[in-house]
């Protein structure tokens, strides 16, 4: 009895865990895709300013 609680607990963990680890790259490339966004933006805004340092 103890070993089938034990099975079921450790597939219910995988079950869980398996949105977790497969967020990461998605998280990872949102923020590629965020960053290549920001970059644009202020190089454009560079290229359309009069602002000399």
């Amino acid at each position: 009895m103890r070993m089938k609680v034990q099975v079921w607990l450790a597939l219910a963990l995988l079950v869980a865990a398996a949105p977790m680890l497969s967020a990461c790259y998605t998280t990872q490339g949102a923020g590629e895709d965020l960053s290549a966004a920001g970059n644009k933006i202020s190089g454009t805004a560079a290229k359309h300013t009069d602002y000399k340092p």
